[in-house]
């Protein structure tokens, strides 16, 4: 049997699925950061560039770099009028196609927990950002329930079957962080706990949203139509919508930042 893997090749689908969560979190997480304005960013794993588009429109960059590995992602990305002074290119998050010392401010925003080797990738951050500047990263706690996914999650457990798994989902926890942060000789590492609330016209909405999601998306595609339907049942069941229909749903990420020596 083939090995189902995540796959973010969709921005539109992304935007949909993920988008509105990302720039939920991400304005707490710049509003924690406070960085200066007219600074030069990177951000590794940009995806659609909806983080992106949050850094340009909240913090007045200079310049902002986005790499991600996906080029369907990047494609969409460079359709948001709101990045424009962003550039975006394909890379690795462990092997950055950036000179040393090339940027004030380094970010992984839900990113660190896909990174086969998180601490080769923060040494990367690292690398790249000058003396005096900023790196840091936020992910969402899916370790501890806190994963804008976790309903659905725990509802395809109990019916025996399993979503797929971020590879590095430990370094998601806060204490990791820290210690991830701290060993590699970054100084004045802070943390903070990000908490959003989203809301759905309805019911259908958010289920049209759960099944692109790519940790089980193809698991759903998988089932028949019974097992679906008993699934929606089921996630609609943790769900339940206000008096006027809108279903409200609560996030928690973990975010973490540091200095360079």
């Amino acid at each position: 049997m083939t090995e189902q893997k995540m796959e973010f090749n969709d921005g539109a689908a992304y935007e949909q699925m993920m988008g509105q969560w990302s720039r939920l979190a991400g304005d707490v997480f710049l509003d924690w950061l406070a960085v200066e304005s007219g600074l030069r960013w990177l951000d590794v794993g940009c995806g659609n560039g909806a983080f992106t588009e949050g850094v340009v429109r909240r913090c007045a960059p200079v310049a902002v770099e986005g790499v991600d590995p996906s080029q369907a992602q990047l494609e969409f990305a460079q359709t948001r009028h709101d990045a424009s002074v962003a550039r975006f290119q394909q890379g690795d998050a462990m092997n950055l196609p950036y000179e040393a010392d090339a940027f004030d401010v380094a970010v992984m925003a839900l990113v660190l927990f896909f990174v086969p080797e998180p601490a080769k990738g923060l040494a990367e951050m690292h690398r790249v950002v000058r003396s005096g500047g900023v790196v840091a990263a936020y992910a969402w706690d899916v370790l501890g329930g806190g994963n804008p996914t976790n309903a659905l999650e725990e509802e395809m457990v109990k019916m025996g079957l399993t979503a797929l798994r971020a590879p590095s989902a430990e370094a998601s926890r806060l204490d990791a962080m820290e210690d991830l942060w701290t060993r590699d000789g970054l100084v004045e590492v802070e943390t903070h706990e990000i908490t959003v609330q989203r809301s759905f016209v309805d019911f259908e909405d958010v289920w049209e949203t759960s099944k692109l999601i790519p940790s089980a998306a193809p698991i759903i595609a998988s089932m028949g139509q019974k097992d679906v339907d008993t699934l929606k049942q089921r996630l609609k069941g943790r769900l339940p919508a206000q008096s006027d229909g809108i279903v409200k749903c609560r996030a928690r990420a973990n975010a973490v930042k540091g200095r360079v020596v």
